[in-house]
Formats: structure tokens, sequence, C-alpha cells
């Protein structure tokens, strides 16, 4: 490796000396010679030139001053604090030297940082036993917020005094330790570059840095290690871009790495439910690493981002009116922000301009504790907000300190009448110009006001984030240099056991020990460093409330402590937490309203997974839980309820006695086979008379029986099913239907043959008689019995349940069996009713006083009429509808011959018993022989 020094050309001021030796050590404790006046030098370069250097002085000056607070020390701890959180940068007219950025905005928590350092070193120092010998020391620089005041105040503490030099150490007397800071992760992410790389020469004043291979060697030989020298701590730096060992291997923090926040804070949206969230962030590391954490986990956990919009700091309106527009038209009720204090009150200022309401603003640690937003100005916007906030801790005798401080102190004496002038609004006597003194609306300041008498976020210790967090990294740098003290030559941890000396330490040996760092605190809190320079990450959760004096207070709710290894990392208390949307209960923040049960999810395309429409399960299909992803189907015999959100047992559906239809049929079939009876009666009591003897009395008694069986062979359909019931019903029902139209075709066959065999030398006079009548009726029903015989034998009925594809009911139901067999059955009546049908309507011209062929002829024109019917009819019905219409069949084809063929003969015998006389049904015989 090899390096090219440019000129440096420092001003002389006193003790002329010229430069050491390119050959020289660079740990060499040789005192530069002295030389009376300045001269012009060269040393010898990479490239075996020379390159020119001029020697005036050891003491480097020029450049501004970065402003400082200081305490002398044996060993300076450094810190690079924004005590002024805002500044102003100069106009650039490229005709002049720019000047520097202006510093303003002194905040009361950053001022309370400033002198954390200050009373922690001050109590080391008092500390008994503890460093002895030694005095710790502390300079603070102050870099407002400004990237290069940070790197200029990093450099200006490296060097010693005057203007920043890269590779010159000017201070002899004193030994820097550490530096603690800074609080932003971007200029922290800056500073670790230069600490965890740079090299500066040790207890010589102004030694340049040896070049090439002349260096690497001489840190080889003397340093141990070409690694990091000067130790960094930050107290609020929290990128998780910064736990890199590799890339910034000498930087350590108090504060956990924001990749344990941002998980945290995912968490933490979750469990209130929130699936739609928006998301600020700065344009820094520490903004936009943090939020990118934050959407990864909240994408993961299945909820969604509404927007992600970047506060860009470069620009005067920081970009607030395009995030504030986003964020008031968004539908999403929650936002998570991930900002410094001053950048987020641009975006507040901005939303209060546009009236931006019933947002949730969650709060990453950089401002969950503000007490620059904690006004009445933002209460209407921060009221309800809930975050993350680094734990308080305890600093015994801080608040005392901070309330004795007064503008009569030296240390920071410039920063303590800035913050004299704020708190008490008033102006310093020395600070006053002659016009401010003649004008008695200012009021001066005595400078004997007490802190006592106020009570701010300045002096409040109750809560104690990063001011705790800085006194943590002062104690750790104590502590390491403390270890470093006590180690005895033969037990040091360097080679062969050596120890480093405490008055001449390299920076890499307090690395060492700040590495394996034990530090127990007062309050019970254990400090201490992983692999990456990580602390244990502990949070707790606080939510904005308004106290009872109405000032907005943070109050912890919860904690967030990864370091838990049994029990629950995340716990919060809901019913503490306070919300300023005016609502009841946690406010909701999602894309679309949940789907309740009986519903199921689906994507809405184009938009992101959590904005979905609910669509109703299909019929057979449940959803018993909100916001379901599929619909899921009952079982068989079960059905949804009408807001399917879960199954119940299907209705059976059958012809029930219970049912109004099953009632209706149950009596109407009761009802008329009652009339067969009437008219059987009647038939026994006027036996005798001609109308009843004249067309077979016998076989009209036996189609009279039949009749009645049919009626109330109905109500065997009517009921539950059982299986024996299945087996007889239609059976039965095939049986007496035969018999009933047997008996009406003997009776027809009977009439023809009786009207033959009334013509001289007619041979069917023989067939005339009574047993030729039930012959036919027994064969025609022996047809029918084998058929049903064989119909029960090879497949006979059964009770079916059967479930519907989309319907709540279970149908109850006889299965036929084989349908052939049935429509056989039914299709051999319609053939013995045809057969009917055709000889009556064939005889019909026969005599009347013998001849009822012509009501036989409307019978059977009826029966067959309501048969045929039934067929489409019981094709097109299901369950007790096809039942239904059976029975109606059946009873309507049986009031066919009632009516027809009953009772107009019941109609003579009861109303017109004078025509029931052999006289007049001999006359009308005459009479009709006559015309024909």
């Amino acid at each position: 490796m090899e390096v090219t020094l440019t000129q440096i050309s420092p001003q002389c001021q006193t003790s002329p000396t010229p430069p050491l030796h390119s050959e020289q050590p660079i740990n060499s404790e040789q005192p530069a010679t002295p030389h009376a006046q300045p001269k012009d030098t060269a040393f010898e370069s990479s490239e075996g030139g020379t390159a020119p250097y001029h020697w005036d002085s050891c003491r480097l000056t020029g450049g501004d001053l970065t402003p400082s607070m200081s305490l002398d020390g044996n060993i300076i701890i450094g810190a690079v604090i924004s005590v002024n959180i805002d500044k102003i940068y100069p106009i650039i007219t490229y005709k002049e030297k720019p000047g520097p950025a202006t510093c303003k905005t002194l905040t009361l928590d950053t001022f309370q940082r400033a002198q954390a350092v200050h009373f922690t070193v001050e109590e080391i120092n008092k500390t008994p036993d503890f460093l002895a010998n030694i005095t710790l020391g502390f300079q603070i620089l102050d870099s407002c917020a400004v990237l290069q005041r940070t790197v200029s105040g990093a450099l200006q503490l490296l060097s010693g005094h005057g203007q920043p030099l890269p590779n010159y150490r000017c201070n002899q007397d004193t030994q820097l330790a550490a530096i603690i800071g800074h609080s932003a992760s971007t200029y922290s992410v800056s500073l670790a570059h230069i600490l965890g790389l740079y090299r500066y020469p040790q207890n010589n004043p102004c030694l340049k840095l040896l070049q090439g291979k002349e260096f690497l060697e001489n840190v080889t030989v003397h340093e141990g290690l070409q690694g990091p020298t000067i130790p960094q701590i930050s107290h609020f730096a929290t990128s998780s871009f910064l736990s890199d060992h590799i890339q910034f291997p000498s930087f350590f923090r108090t504060v956990p790495s924001d990749a344990f926040q941002s998980r945290g804070l995912a968490q933490l949206v979750l469990h209130f439910g929130w699936t739609w969230i928006g998301l600020v962030a700065m344009d820094d590391d520490y903004g936009q690493q943090g939020i990118q954490i934050v959407k990864r986990d909240i994408l993961k956990a299945g909820a969604c981002v509404a927007f992600t919009e970047t506060i860009i700091s470069s620009r005067q309106d920081r970009n607030t009116p395009h995030i504030t527009q986003v964020v008031k038209d968004s539908t999403a009720a929650v936002v998570v922000i991930f900002s410094t204090v001053i950048q987020l009150s641009y975006v507040l200022d901005e939303m209060l301009r546009q009236n931006v309401t019933g947002k949730v603003l969650i709060a990453s640690e950089a401002w969950a504790t503000s007490s620059f937003l904690s006004v009445n100005k933002y209460s209407r916007l921060l009221l309800g907000t809930i975050g993350f906030a680094l734990p308080s801790g305890n600093m015994p005798g801080f608040g005392d300190f901070l309330n004795r401080i007064n503008p009569s102190m030296i240390v920071g004496n410039q920063y303590i009448k800035i913050f004299w002038e704020q708190i008490f609004g008033c102006k310093l006597k020395n600070q006053t110009s002659p016009e401010v003194s003649s004008n008695p609306s200012i009021k001066e300041c005595t400078g004997q006001e007490s802190l006592k008498n106020i009570q701010n976020n300045f002096n409040d210790v109750s809560f104690l984030g990063a001011t705790y967090n800085v006194y943590l990294a002062v104690h750790a740098v104590a502590k390491a240099l403390n270890d470093l003290g006590k180690c005895k030559n033969g037990d040091g941890p360097f080679p062969n056991g050596t120890c480093a000396d405490i008055e001449n330490f390299k920076p890499w040996q307090l690395l060492h020990y700040i590495k394996t760092l034990r530090l127990n605190m007062s309050d019970g809190r254990q400090l201490f460093f992983n692999e990456n320079g990580d602390p244990p990450a502990v949070y707790d959760i606080v939510n904005w409330q308004l106290s009872p004096e109405g000032q907005l207070q943070q109050v912890k709710v919860g904690s967030y402590d990864t370091s838990i290894t049994s029990g629950n990392v995340f716990a919060i208390n809901t019913s503490h937490v306070q919300w300023g949307t005016g609502g009841i209960g946690v406010p909701v923040s999602v894309c679309s309203p949940s789907c309740p049960p009986g519903f199921r999810k689906e994507a809405i395309e184009g938009q992101p997974l959590c904005c979905v429409q609910c669509i109703p399960c299909p019929p057979g299909e449940i959803a018993n839980e909100t916001d379901s992803l599929q619909c899921t189907k009952c079982p068989w015999d079960m059905w949804p309820n009408p807001t399917q959100d879960h199954c119940v047992p299907k209705t059976q559906e059958f012809l029930s006695h219970d049912d109004t239809l099953g009632v209706t049929l149950m009596a109407t079939g009761i009802i008329s086979s009652l009339v067969p009876v009437a008219i059987f009666g009647l038939y026994i009591h006027y036996r005798t008379t001609p109308i009843v003897r004249a067309n077979n009395y016998s076989l009209s008694c036996l189609l009279l029986v039949s009749l009645l069986l049919c009626f109330l062979c109905s109500l065997v359909f009517i009921g539950y099913p059982q299986n024996e019931i299945c087996l007889l019903r239609q059976v039965t029902f095939g049986i007496v239907f035969a018999l009933c139209v047997s008996c009406i075709l003997a009776k027809t066959i009977m009439v023809v043959i009786a009207f033959k065999a009334t013509r001289p030398g007619s041979k069917l006079r023989k067939w005339t008689r009574p047993r030729v009548s039930y012959l036919i009726v027994i064969s025609c029903i022996l047809i029918q019995i084998f058929l049903c015989s064989m119909w029960l034998t090879f497949s006979p009925p059964f009770l079916e349940v059967k479930s519907e594809i989309n319907s709540g009911v279970l149908i109850i139901q006889c299965n036929e069996g084989s349908p052939l067999a049935f429509w056989s059955m039914l299709g051999y009546l319609g053939l013995l009713a045809s057969i009917s049908f055709i000889v009556a309507f064939l005889a019909r011209r026969l005599p009347d006083s013998f001849n009822e062929a012509k009501f036989i002829t409307f019978s059977m024109l009826a029966f067959l009429s309501v048969w045929v019917s039934y067929i489409p009819a019981s094709l097109s019905s299901r369950g007790k509808y096809t039942v239904t219409m059976e029975i109606f069949a059946i009873q309507s084809s049986t009031w066919g011959p009632v009516i027809c063929m009953f009772f107009p003969k019941c109609f003579i015998i009861v109303v017109r018993p004078d025509m029931n006389s052999r006289k007049k049904l001999m006359a009308k015989q005459t009479k009709k022989n006559l015309r024909n």
C-alpha cells in the first residue's frame, strides 16, 4: 500500500519546530527540536521524490472554532452533541468565501444531555479509589445538526486545538480516550468511518502521519494491529447499518439498534389490529433503514402499507406539503414516523395548517419523549400518540446539579446564557444593547433567578431517556479506563501478559476493555456490548396523554425487552392507553372493513392485499370467522344457518301428519273413503230394486270395496316413510287399483256378453254367469301380484335419505328400487284401464236398462287422464311433492268411477225412486227399440 501526501501549510504561532524526519517512528517520544526561524522543507514521497511542506509552528490555527463546553483533565472524553438542533445555511454567491452555518434552536433536551456529560465526569472524579491519580475532563463540541460541523468537530478533538487538521495531534498535555456521539445515525456513520480508520500520533506534538510502507510497518510494530483506534460510543444513533462491526470496528452505542425497534413497532401496530398503515421517514440512514424494517415486518405479518413518504431535509419545505396531503387523503388512520424532532416539527406545522385530524401517530424513539414537541401547539395532533422510548434510568443528584446551573458558571457559559434568557424570558445585562436597556418592555435578567422555581423538561429528571444513555456512555469509558489502570503485568490481555499504561495508553488498548465491559449501575441496570457493539434492546412504550393541568406528557403503558428469555418480550396495558381520535376504543385503520362471518375475503385487482371485497359464501358453505379467506362446506346432512356462520342440521322433508298438506290429504282421503261406504250401504238397502240388480250387484259391491281401499291406500303415503311402509305402499296401491280396474273391466265385458247372449241361438249365454266376472277379476289381479312379487324379490323399495346439493333439506323418501318395476306395475294398470275404456266405448249404445258402459267410458277416461298427467308431474317434482302428486292421482282417479258410475244410480235411488221400477225400465227399453 502506498500513501501519497498532499501539501499541508499550517500557520505558525509560537515555538517554531521543524517537522520530524520521515524515518522517525510514529510513536517516538522524543520531542522535536525547535528552530528559531520557520523554513520550508521537504520530505520523501512514496515515489522517491520530495513533496514540499511548509512548517511554521506546532500550533495549528485558522478556521472557525466549533463552539464547545470543556473541562480540563489528564484524560479527555470528547463529545459531539447537537446542543442546537437547527441551523441556517449562508447564501452562496460564489463571489466570496462561504461562511459557516449559523446554529439556532437550543432545546431543553439537548442542553440537558450536554450537562449530563459534565455531571457524570464530576461524579466519576469524586468517586474514591476510581481512576487513582487520574482526573477526567471533557470537551463537548456543538454540531448544530450540521454534518460538516460534526466531522470538523471530531477532527478538532483528534488534532487538539485550533483548526481541525487530519494526521496531526498538537495537545501533548492530555490524552483523548473516546468520543461520545453523535445522536444522528447519518452523522455517526461519518464519524465511525473516520474514527475506525484514523490513526494519529500519541504523546508527540504536531507529528505528521508517516506515509506508505513506513506507516504500515510502524503501526504493526508499535500499535500491534492495523485496525481501529478511537472508540466511539453513541447515545442516540440507532441505525442498524452501524451494527456492521467490519465497517465500523470501533463503534459502540448505549441505545439499541433500529432493527429491534422496527420489529417492535411492527408488533405494536399489529397488536392493535391495524392493517393499513402509512409510513413517513427522514431521508437519512436512520429514517430509511428503520422504516424499511418496519415495512418488511408489517408486510410479513399480512398487513399493508398505504403509503411511504420521505422528509427531504435538503429542501426548504422538507416536502411537507406533499407529505401532509398524502396523509390527509389516505384512509390509513395510523402513521409510523421515523424522524428527528426538528424535521418532524416541519411536518406537524404543515398538518396544522391543512387541518389534518383523526390520525394516530406512531413514534420512533427519536421523538417519542421530545419536550420540544410537548407543547399545546401540537396537542391536537399528538394526543394519543404511542411509540417506543428509551427506558429511563436513575441518575442520583442530577436534578440538584441542573438546578444549580447559573450564568456565572464558566463551563458552557455561552450556552447557559442562551438557555437562561430562553427559560426566564429576559435578557442578561451584559447581553443587552443600549437600545434594549432603554426599552422598558424588555425584562433584564439578574442572574440570580432560581431554576428550582420553574418545573420544565430540563430539570425534570423523572423520565431520562437519551440523557441517561449519555450518562451510561461516559461511565462505560470511565469503567474501561479504570479496568485498564488496574491491570497487572503478567496478567494483562496483551502479548506476553503485558498491560497498557494508563498515562500513555493506545486507543486500541482501551478499545479492548470497552469490548469486554460489564458495567453495573446503581439502579440495577447492566450495560455490555455484543459482538456488534450493541447493548441489550430494551424500550418503554409510551402514550402521549394530557396531564391534569392540560399539558402533554408521555406515560409509560408497556415495555419491549428483547433480553427476556422466558415470557412475553412485548407487553402493553391497552386499558391505560388514551387515544386522541375522539372515538371510543381502539381506532380502526384498515383498507377495507372486516368481512363478517358468512363472507370470505377476495382481493381487489390492482389494490394491496389488505384491500378486499367481501363475497358471500355460496349455498351449502359457511365462514365461521371474521375475515375468512375461504368458505367451508357443511357436512352432507347439515346446512348453513341464514347468516352462513355455522352449520345446522338440515330440515327433514317428508309428507308429515303434522304438515298442512299432509293433514289436508289425509282428511280428504278419509272423507272420500266414506262415500263408497255410504253407497255400499245404499246398495245393500236397495239390493232388490231393479236398478241395483240390473248391473251385477255382487260385482258392484266388490267394486265399491275396492274403491274404498283405493281411498284408504293413499293414507299409507302420509307420514315418516318407514322401511316396512316403503315395501308395501306401492305394492298395496298397485294391487288395490288392479282390483278396482279389474272389476270395471269385468263389468264392461259382462255388459257386452249379456247383450250378445240375448240374441236367439247365441252361444254366449253360458258366459253370463257371475263366476265369469270373478274369473276375470282374479286373473287380472294375479298378473299384478306376480309383477309386484318380482319387484319385491329382486329390487324392493327402501328408505332413502337424499340430500339436495343446494338445499337445506334432507328428503326422506322411499326409493322405488327398480324404476322399471314401478312403471311396469303402473303401466299394467294403464293397460287394464285402456281395455276397459275401449270396450266400454264400443258398448256405449247398448240398451240403457242393461247398460252402464257409457258411465264406464267416462270413468276410465277420467282415470287415464289423471295418470297420464301424473307422469310428467311426478318427474318434475321432488320430495314430499312427488308423494303429494301420487296421492292426488290416487284420490282423483278413484273419484272418477265413484262419480261416473255410482252417482247417477244413487240419484235415481234417492231422488227419483219412481224410476227405480221394472215397468219404467221396460218402458224405456221399448221406446229405445222403437227408435232403433
